[in-house]
Parts: structure tokens; sequence; C-alpha cells
């Protein structure tokens, strides 16, 4: 029966991904992404940083398998890419949704799980600090390929969206007032915590099973 148990082990990976991703898209009722990325870089990065590593480090050691991480973000970000398509078929532009770059950061996590021989701390410690350090990174490169997104997010606004949250234009600072930069400080700073507590699930998964 252990193939039985390892296809339910994916089949709550694939399950989980998908919900995390819908989370991503639907938060507030409005595109988290386009708006969020551009309103407010640094929150944005530490959200997407802490849901990416207590998933992927909880089903990472859930299976024991480097690799799985990366499967993980590859079912969030094939996911997110239908439903970029599904808003393009309803009449609004390609550059609506701007899929975030999970993938590299997944494979960090993985990488450091295989190459520390399957060393549960170092993934949480190491890994986590990579996934918080790299994922702000590769968005803003992915951001300065969308095309203008401050007109996308002004020109098709969501009517549920709170003042609070009204794409504003990002001011240029200098570097300690950098979107990127205090991105990767807060994330990496968080993501460990956020790792140990998937870590500690998977734990509490054994016992519950158990």
């Amino acid at each position: 029966m252990v193939w039985l148990r390892r296809t339910t082990h994916y089949l709550f990976i694939v399950v989980v991904a998908v919900n995390s991703t819908l989370l991503t898209i639907n938060a507030g009722d409005y595109i988290f992404y386009t708006d969020w990325a551009w309103t407010s870089f640094v929150v944005f990065s530490i959200s997407q940083s802490t849901m990416l590593v207590v998933g992927a480090i909880y089903y990472m050691l859930f299976t024991g398998v480097p690799g799985t991480a990366t499967y993980y973000a590859t079912i969030m970000t094939i996911y997110t890419w239908v439903a970029k398509g599904a808003w393009f078929a309803l009449g609004y532009p390609y550059d609506f949704i701007a899929v975030p770059v999970w993938i590299p950061s997944a494979m960090l996590l993985d990488l450091t799980y295989w190459a520390t021989r399957r060393n549960k701390h170092a993934a949480i410690i190491i890994g986590g600090t990579l996934v918080g350090l790299s994922l702000p990174l590769f968005n803003m490169i992915n951001l300065l390929l969308v095309r203008d997104p401050l007109e996308m997010a002004f020109k098709y606004p969501r009517p549920t969206l709170p003042p609070y949250m009204t794409p504003i234009e990002p001011q240029v600072g200098k570097f300690y007032n950098s979107p990127v930069a205090l991105g990767s400080g807060a994330g990496a700073v968080l993501s460990v915590p956020i790792a140990a507590l998937g870590a500690k699930l998977n734990t509490w998964t054994y016992r519950w099973m158990a």
C-alpha cells in the first residue's frame, strides 16, 4: 500500500498548492499581485515568501524527497497561468495578471535539503533564508517585464478595493528604502520561523496519521 500512501501525499500537495494560488489571486476580491506588487512590494514579498515556504517545506519533509518544493511551486505557477488565461479570455489585457515567480526560490529550498543530506534544521534555517532573500529579486525582474502595470491597476479598478489598498505610484528612494532590499531582508528573517512552523505541522500530521 506504499503506492497509495505516496499518491495521497502528492494529491494533498496539489490541493494545497491550488488553494495557496487561489489565495494569491483572489485575496480581497481583487488581483493581489498586479496591484500590491506595485503598491507595496515589501508586503507582497513577505506574504509570498512565507506562503511559499510554509507549504513547500511541509510537503518536502512530509515526503522526504528533494524536489517536492519545486513540484509544489510548479503547481502554483501552472494554476496561476490558467487563471491568467481565463481573465484574458474574459477580455482583460494580457498583463492584467503577472504570474509570481515561485519556482527558483523553491529550487533553492530543495537544493539546500539535498545538499545537507536531508537535514531538516538546515532546510529550515538555510532554505528559509534563501527563499526570503531570493523571491523579491526574482519577482522584481518579473515585474520589469510587465507592460505599464500601473496603467493596468488604474484602468481596471476593482470596486471592492478598500481605499487604503488603492494602487499608488512607487516612490524611488535610496538603497535602504528600496522595496527589493527591504523585501529580501524582511522575507529572510520571517521565512525562517514560518519554515519552522511548516516543519512542526509536518510532525503534527504524522502524529495524527499514527
